[in-house]
């Protein structure tokens, strides 16, 4: 639990809340950083247990978005509604399984947790794999556009298959290979798992690596564990493989030299292409997941300010107000405050909605203000708005996303991280808007994690809404680029997915702030503007824009 805050400590947590209902008569920057205290404040405290969707957290936190969006002037974005509904299902997954691997001469039963992470989307009480035999896929990509197919040749029908994280282009650092050390979507393992179930396996494994994955292990089991939500619908389970899981690199060494080969060779061989699939020596696996199914109904929260002129189009706002909740089976302190990830980004949204609705004069565009659920199990919320928009995609201009604002509390920066670098022509504004601020625009510090398919905005993106999302820069103004680069890695390594992601009222806030403002001058600029921005060609989603924009 959060330890008792010293006296100085709550009375700064007291002087933020008592400030935020005052009049802006100081500097945005000033009123914008007290926002972002105030809300994250509340949102990650213990109270809110984590607010995982389906939970009393939910409950709290929905109430408290809508008083205070309400507070702000704004109106309920969906037919008169705050809210969205979203059908979820909770697949709870007993962690007593075992994953029991047998050979001719080999077994090998590894632990829940330790040994490995195994779960099921599938919405079903019981699910498993049985003598499955283990064939090593690669990468288990199959990308005919880019001339690679790592099934090729393969069956794998009712077999589990045991695949590389990330793609080929970070293995290699090879620029002219996928993208080189920025991670394709063929590198995410939700990809991964999908693949595998379009080819009809059974199960799949993939082989946890820190650097390759972006986070430890630790991340893996506190992400993986208790509830697994998806989306509800019919017949669902069907595209999913029976079993999803991840091995540590330790785990997965063992298993292929009990198959007669070396680890290390069969990754290198993976990074050509032609790589062939082949069986791990007759291992099979086994294991049966025994769950327990809980529907309820989530709720994206959405606040609108109509537009005055051209109320049918839209800029769309979102941050995701979920995080992990409480985990029972944890010890000492078991509450997922998610603090940074994403009170933060939440409170972004409320900061800018005040600046907008104290403005003279309305926007000529309507602002759309979408705090989505269950972003921590696959972008569910935004992927069920995105399949079920209150504005069609054709009619909105753009999606601007803040998720984890507050990573390594690093200050004010010198630069501008961009999440999918010379994606679109937002970055045009972004230039813009990041010079009067006396800043650059970069690349993301860390393209191999391939965040922009692990946040909302990647929901819009793919029904051809162009997205920009920031991410933490890390020059410094104080301390300049290296200290940076070391607090965000401590974050990641420390603090990510973990209970110890917990509001301070020491945050020097002034860096999430800086990004707040960038995406109200941007939001201010297109609201005013008659412009749609483009895709650049090249860019995965330019197809599904242009088609939606024609007459």
């Amino acid at each position: 639990m959060k330890q008792l805050l010293t006296a100085l400590a709550v009375a700064g947590v007291l002087g933020a809340a008592l400030a935020h209902g005052k009049p802006a008569t100081d500097t945005v920057d000033a009123q914008i950083q007290r926002d972002l205290h105030y809300h994250i404040a509340e949102l990650a405290d213990d109270a809110y247990a984590g607010r995982a969707p389906g939970t009393a957290g939910e409950d709290k936190t929905v109430a408290w978005l809508q008083k205070h969006f309400a507070a702000l002037g704004t109106e309920p974005g969906n037919a008169g509604s705050w809210v969205q509904e979203v059908p979820i299902t909770a697949v709870t997954s007993a962690p007593s399984a075992v994953l029991e691997i047998r050979g001719p001469d080999f077994s090998a039963d590894l632990a829940y947790g330790t040994d490995m992470m195994v779960a099921t989307q599938r919405q079903v009480a019981s699910t498993g794999i049985s003598d499955s035999e283990l064939v090593f896929v690669g990468y288990g990509i199959n990308a005919p556009e880019r001339g690679w197919n790592d099934y090729a040749g393969v069956d794998v029908t009712g077999k589990t298959v045991v695949v590389l994280v990330n793609d080929p282009g970070f293995a290699t650092q090879d620029p002219s290979l996928f993208n080189g050390n920025a991670m394709t979507y063929y590198g995410r393992w939700d990809y991964k798992y999908a693949e595998a179930a379009r080819q009809g396996a059974a199960g799949a494994l993939i082989v946890h690596e820190t650097e390759a994955a972006s986070y430890p292990w630790e991340v893996v089991r506190n992400s993986w564990s208790g509830a697994k939500i998806g989306l509800s619908a019919d017949n669902r389970h069907k595209d999913k493989v029976a079993v999803e899981g991840w091995v540590p690199l330790a785990q997965a060494e063992a298993l292929f030299k009990a198959a007669g080969l070396d680890y290390q060779a069969s990754k290198r061989a993976a990074q050509q292409a032609g790589f062939k699939a082949r069986s791990l020596g007759g291992l099979s696996a086994s294991v049966q997941l025994e769950n327990t199914l809980a529907e309820s109904l989530s709720r994206n929260v959405v606040a609108l300010i109509p537009g005055s002129t051209y109320p049918d189009e839209v800029i769309i706002y979102t941050a995701h107000w979920d995080h992990l909740g409480v985990r029972p089976d944890d010890e000492g302190d078991n509450i997922y405050n998610g603090a940074s990830d994403n009170a933060s980004g939440v409170a972004g949204l409320l900061a800018i909605a005040r600046q907008l609705q104290a403005e003279a004069t309305p926007p000529e565009r309507s602002i759309l203000f979408l705090a989505v659920t269950a972003e921590e199990s696959g972008l569910l919320g935004s992927k069920f708005y995105s399949d079920n928009p209150i504005f069609p995609p054709a009619q909105t201009v753009a999606n601007f996303n803040m998720d984890n604002i507050a990573a390594g509390n690093l200050g004010r920066t010198r630069d501008v991280a961009v999440v999918g670098y010379g994606n679109s022509e937002l970055e045009d504004y972004l230039a813009r808007a990041a010079k009067a601020q006396g800043r650059v625009v970069v690349q993301e510090p860390y393209p191999e994690k391939g965040s922009y398919y692990r946040s909302d905005h990647f929901s819009l993106a793919r029904v051809g809404i162009p997205a920009l999302y920031l991410t933490n820069a890390t020059d410094s103004v104080e301390h300049g680029k290296a200290w940076g680069d070391a607090r965000l890695r401590d974050y990641t390594a420390n603090h990510y997915h973990k209970p110890s992601d917990e509001y301070d009222p020491a945050w020097d806030l002034s860096g999430a702030a800086q990004e707040v403002m960038l995406l109200l001058q941007m939001g201010r600029e297109l609201a005013a503007s008659r412009d749609f921005p483009r895709w650049h060609e090249g860019v995965e989603f330019k197809a599904t824009r242009e088609a939606s924009l024609q007459p």
